[in-house]
């Protein structure tokens, strides 16, 4: 039977202006905090300009900086005091690029992105070996900023360090994408029913989440008789198998409002209640849950984690995925 959705996971009022907004948008001052962190890693490198890139709805540091996400592919070019450059492809997407990245000045990438971005460089007085790249360009594209301005400083790691520590406006959004997360898998929790294919609970998953906003990440989904298992974790890739009595079907779900991603794993037995080993199973889970969040503090260190979650030796299991992330 599925539930009235009125009763899944509630969004914090707070949160809801971001959520309904047409297009939420960063606050100017969250904006300047990010781009002083740019400039002094800039100032670090001895760079005098920033090449940010992005392919394929990948390269987080464009949306960062600019609050467009990337889609077939984007490239900006930073430098302090002026306002950035952004080329998009494909032409087709530049005139919500411009609504979305106003503080920019966006621009069809033409041709050659790459091109239209080296041009933007020679006009800004960009010299050898002072310009630094964030993000996964590709080798022809590298060669061509390297052939005309030397030396290309990689700024990749500073990125991440300065990613790391999250703003309160950085942690509400997350909230949005953890909340979006927990609504996947109310969901799969309330439209699961015998003789449903692995796909078809995707599509639960996915119906619990985008009409608020949420994009999928990933829904990992795993189905298996809980007498003869033969799944260890959720497959990335969902099959056609049909969920049975007996089974156990579990669940890795992110969803992202706009690139702030939740996760949330869970596990459910269908039409009988689980057998020992899943007990067993899911009492080590707990016990390592609680005892990795309780050494979870400023200052800890990995070491500290991985001996918290030695309860899961101590029960008898291992772990064949990520222990933590």
């Amino acid at each position: 039977m599925t539930r009235d959705s009125a009763a899944w996971p509630p969004l914090p009022p707070r949160l809801k202006p971001i959520v309904e907004a047409e297009y939420p948008r960063y606050s100017a001052a969250e904006m300047a905090r990010r781009r002083a962190a740019v400039e002094a890693a800039l100032a670090a490198a001895d760079c005098d300009h920033l090449v940010f890139y992005g392919a394929n709805r990948a390269g987080s540091a464009v949306q960062w900086l600019t609050q467009w996400p990337v889609t077939v592919e984007a490239i900006g070019v930073f430098t302090p005091r002026e306002r950035d450059a952004l080329f998009v492809q494909w032409i087709n997407h530049a005139p919500l690029a411009k609504r979305l990245a106003a503080e920019a000045d966006v621009a069809w990438g033409g041709e050659s992105s790459i091109g239209a971005v080296i041009a933007a460089l020679e006009k800004r007085g960009a010299r050898e070996n002072r310009v630094g790249v964030i993000g996964a360009m590709n080798f022809a594209q590298y060669a061509a900023l390297a052939a005309r301005f030397g030396n290309i400083a990689d700024l990749n790691r500073a990125y991440v360090r300065l990613r790391r520590v999250k703003s309160p406006e950085e942690i509400d959004w997350l909230r949005i994408g953890a909340w979006l997360s927990d609504r996947g898998m109310a969901g799969l929790r309330d439209g699961l029913a015998v003789g449903l294919t692995e796909r078809a609970l995707g599509d639960l998953i996915e119906r619990a989440y985008t009409r608020e906003g949420g994009t999928n990440v990933i829904h990992f989904i795993g189905a298996t008789s809980m007498h003869d298992p033969q799944l260890g974790v959720p497959a990335q890739f969902p099959s056609t198998r049909r969920v049975a009595n007996g089974d156990i079907v579990f669940a890795e779900i992110s969803a992202a409002f706009w690139d702030h991603s939740g996760q949330v794993l869970r596990s459910f037995a269908v039409g009988e209640e689980p057998p020992p080993l899943y007990r067993a199973l899911h009492a080590a889970a707990d016990a390592a849950f609680d005892a990795v969040a309780a050494v979870l503090k400023p200052g800890a260190t990995p070491a500290q984690v991985v001996e918290a979650a030695g309860v899961i030796e101590d029960a008898g299991f291992t772990i064949i995925d990520d222990l933590l992330h």
